[in-house]
């Protein structure tokens, strides 16, 4: 399984805990096709982002203009809390990278054009703290 199936497979099981409260294990498994196995990085990605959720939230409270982490879709809420763990705990991936896997997983998971220039200037302010800390 390469990154992007990583990613896409992470945001499907934090929207998964996120809406029945499962395990993550639970929600990985879920997440996989027949014969089709996890690997670590899919694993990191899941338990790094719900075991930092509370920091990765008031991260994102604080630069959201005109909006509220509860009135984003649980979708857009995954892929962000998804991309700033990337970009405050994955070392081995760039910031930018984190923010364009970001972007093309909003355009692919949301009907709305919109989603991806959202992600983009909420991941971007993030990026800008980060680099500041």
């Amino acid at each position: 399984m390469n990154r992007r199936v990583a990613r896409i497979k992470s945001v499907q099981a934090l929207y998964q805990v996120e809406m029945t409260g499962v395990s993550a294990e639970e929600a990985i498994e879920a997440t996989l096709e027949k014969e089709e196995e996890g690997n670590d990085f899919l694993l990191q990605l899941v338990k790094g982002t719900l075991e930092n959720q509370k920091e990765i939230d008031g991260l994102l409270d604080s630069v959201l203009e005109h909006w509220t982490l509860s009135r984003l879709s649980r979708v857009d809420r995954a892929i962000l809390r998804l991309c700033v763990y990337e970009m405050k705990y994955v070392e081995d991936v760039p910031v930018n990278v984190s923010i364009n896997e970001a972007i093309d997983l909003a355009k692919g998971f949301n009907a709305e054009e919109e989603a991806g220039k959202f992600v983009n200037g909420v991941a971007s302010k993030i990026a800008s703290i980060l680099e500041n800390e």
